[in-house]
């Protein structure tokens, strides 16, 4: 990240300024486009950063994490702890290429020890952090998480949905967690006529880390899509 003043202003003092801030957000999308432009192909995954390493949803992001590798994907996470280390680790694991988008949190996430030196970003800005999260992956997995991992997933569908962004893979993964959100979107969204029934058909629900790898693979092997660089 760029550290240090601009014109005699620290960035505190730039963050407090609306008019300044936008050199330190240019900043951290100059720093973000160079790094990952290099990166090739890569699946974000997504969960919560609560999630302990005895819990099964971590063993099972670590798998899917490891499996994407097999299948010449990197991994991208949110950096920190939780499912997102055990992202990084599977990839890590499996000798794919381990990115991490930490950000800076009043509780100062940390980030973990499984991400690539070359490949840890630090953001300031949510909005930039989930540019890049959408930029440069060929799909999404997600676990379960929280109010983060719910925005993540949402900001994905929307795009899609609008057609801003071409369409790729989205495997949520654990039924038994994402069930009562997708009855509530099917039985109440749907009914109310706020989405589409083509909308359903933007992401994928799964339970295990053969069936979320197998999903993105069938994606890019049966359509006319390729990972995207």
């Amino acid at each position: 990240m760029v550290k240090g003043k601009f014109e005699g202003k620290s960035w505190s003092e730039i963050k407090s300024n609306d008019s300044w801030a936008i050199f330190k957000i240019m900043a951290e999308f100059v720093e973000a486009f160079d790094i990952l432009a290099k990166i090739g192909p890569c699946v974000s995954i997504f969960g919560s950063a609560r999630t302990n390493e005895s819990d099964p949803y971590y063993k099972l992001a670590e798998n899917i994490a490891f499996g994407l590798t097999n299948e010449g994907y990197g991994v991208i996470s949110g950096g920190g702890p939780g499912i997102m280390e055990a992202a990084n680790k599977g990839a890590n694991r499996g000798g794919g290429k381990s990115v991490g988008l930490n950000i800076d949190l009043p509780f100062e996430q940390e980030s973990n020890p499984y991400i690539d030196k070359d490949k840890l970003i630090n953001f300031d800005y949510f909005f930039v952090r989930k540019v890049m999260f959408v930029k440069y992956a060929q799909g999404f997995v997600v676990l379960p998480g929280g109010f983060g991992t719910i925005d993540e997933l949402f900001e994905a569908l929307t795009l899609i949905q609008t057609q801003k962004i071409g369409k790729f893979p989205i495997v949520l993964v654990g039924r038994a967690y994402w069930s009562g959100l997708l009855n509530w979107i099917k039985d109440t969204m749907l009914q109310e006529g706020n989405i589409s029934q083509t909308d359903l058909d933007l992401f994928q629900l799964c339970d295990t880390a053969e069936e979320a790898v197998g999903l993105i693979k069938e994606f890019y092997d049966t359509s006319r899509l390729r990972p995207n660089f």
